[in-house]
């Protein structure tokens, strides 16, 4: 009979995820993870079985919860236009994303989220072709602004991209 666990995943991914945050891929250990956790490395090692398997379990937690928070999003700010919605999405760290893309599986939920996110815009924004276009212009500046937001502020405004696209 398999012991109750007593730290759930969900808090094992949170960890991982700060950890790659903090130090990116090479702060990931199994002992690291269990120092953080206060699991021991063998019960970390039972559970995921290798050390790329739990990173990817933790990866495909935050896609989770990243969809769950993208489709709540966009049930609040129906109505609204595109910058609501991407406020009410919040900040995504683009680094992390881009360390997915490395990775078929993840790749696919990236390239996925990504046209939910921009089909949404493009419902703010019109119909055909030219709300399309500006949507995927809109999130790629919206990311862009994320991704350089840490060298510093920016004179680009997303209410002013969304003005010059519509």
């Amino acid at each position: 009979m398999a012991r109750k666990r007593i730290i759930p995943d969900a808090t094992v991914f949170g960890i991982i995820q700060r950890l790659l945050e903090e130090g990116g891929d090479k702060a990931v250990s199994f002992g690291s993870v269990a120092t953080a956790t206060g699991l021991a490395p063998p019960t970390l090692v039972q559970r995921y079985g290798s050390r790329d398997a739990m990173v990817r379990a933790a990866r495909l937690a935050f896609w989770d919860a990243l969809d769950q928070r993208t489709g709540e999003a966009v049930a609040a700010t129906a109505g609204k236009g595109p910058q609501g919605l991407l406020k009410a999405i919040g900040p995504v760290k683009v680094t992390e994303i881009a360390a997915d893309l490395r990775d078929p599986d993840l790749a696919q939920r990236a390239a996925a989220w990504r046209a939910g996110v921009e089909a949404a815009l493009a419902e703010r924004l019109g119909s055909g072709t030219k709300a399309r276009e500006s949507a995927a212009l809109l999130f790629a500046a919206w990311q862009g602004l994320e991704l350089w937001s840490a060298a510093g502020p920016t004179d680009l405004r997303l209410k002013d991209a969304v003005k010059r696209l519509t």
